[in-house]
């Protein structure tokens, strides 16, 4: 089925071509949804975000435009909009302070061996940072998140990504070393 005939059949209030975009698109959706929530949402909130974005389709039908992208690419951009403020959201309900979030990893990004010193500066040298870079640092290291989800979560690009997890690493290695840069 089209496009267009989707559309057409959605704005007369015929709810069969929303079943089958959901057939077609629901698996995509999914993989969208579970790219940006994996590491803090859970499977109800991915399948929230999907079933929001079919709502959506189906509530905006009427205004849907066929020539300025495809329903695939709209539900697309709607689950990963909506992935990303339940991201946001279900971290601003949970926020725990930085120092508990670190202090609690354990062998995560800290080595159990490191004192309570050097993890407090640590903190101090990853609270320095600033956003995005400390938000990077965070889900890279403790909730050891590949570059490609941090990219997707963030909107930013891989390449991006890599480079600023590169450079937070080499002020944190600055701040650590007392100033001194350390070379490898």
């Amino acid at each position: 089925m089209t496009d267009k005939l989707m559309l057409t059949g959605m704005r007369a209030g015929d709810e069969r071509p929303l079943d089958a975009a959901i057939q077609s698109y629901s698996r995509l959706l999914w993989s969208i949804a579970r790219a940006i929530l994996c590491h803090v949402g859970t499977l109800e909130d991915m399948e929230e975000c999907v079933a929001d974005a079919f709502i959506q389709l189906w509530k905006t039908s009427g205004t849907l435009d066929e020539t300025r992208g495809s329903i695939k690419t709209w539900l697309c951009v709607a689950v990963k909009s909506r992935a990303i403020d339940r991201y946001r959201m279900i971290e601003r309900k949970s926020e725990v302070g930085l120092d508990e979030q670190l202090a609690s990893c354990g062998a995560g990004l800290f080595d159990q061996t490191l004192d309570t010193v050097l993890q407090r500066e640590l903190i101090a040298a990853i609270h320095a940072l600033g956003e995005p870079d400390r938000e990077i640092i965070l889900r890279r290291f403790y909730y050891r998140q590949k570059p490609k989800e941090i990219s997707i979560a963030l909107d930013l690009s891989i390449r991006q990504v890599e480079n600023r997890i590169f450079r937070a690493k080499q002020k944190l290695r600055e701040q650590l070393n007392g100033g001194e840069t350390c070379n490898e």
